[in-house]
């Protein structure tokens, strides 16, 4: 079983940055791939980055290339999501999720709301 909690959103300019936190319960948190997803308001939920458990691979939507950076850190058991030049279309609830290599997403963290003002 993995609890999520994420933290470090907020209300920021266009161009400005923040990092998101997530972090996770339990001792095989290493042993775990992370994403990070984000839902805003009528739309669905969409990927937008992902590390495997070694944190070899990174996989990026087109969306956020160049601009988002996701990575982690298994001593502290947490996964990070460094947002930079941030627009107002990158507004949504973002959430983190855990899974097991080779399978579907199964934890999901309660979210955590970032706005991009224009």
């Amino acid at each position: 079983q993995v609890q999520l909690v994420e933290s470090g959103g907020g209300l920021v300019q266009a161009g400005g940055s923040l990092r998101l936190s997530c972090a996770a319960s339990g001792r095989t948190f290493s042993a775990y791939d992370m994403g990070w997803f984000r839902q805003a308001p009528g739309k669905e939920r969409e990927s937008v980055a992902a590390i495997t458990w070694s944190g070899i691979i990174t996989y990026y939507a087109d969306s956020v290339k160049g601009r988002f950076t996701i990575s982690r850190d298994d001593a502290k058991n947490t996964v990070y999501l460094q947002m930079n030049s941030l627009k107002p279309e990158d507004t949504a609830v973002y959430y983190c999720a855990a899974k097991k290599p080779y399978m579907a997403y199964d934890y999901w963290g309660q979210g955590t709301q970032v706005t991009v003002s224009s």
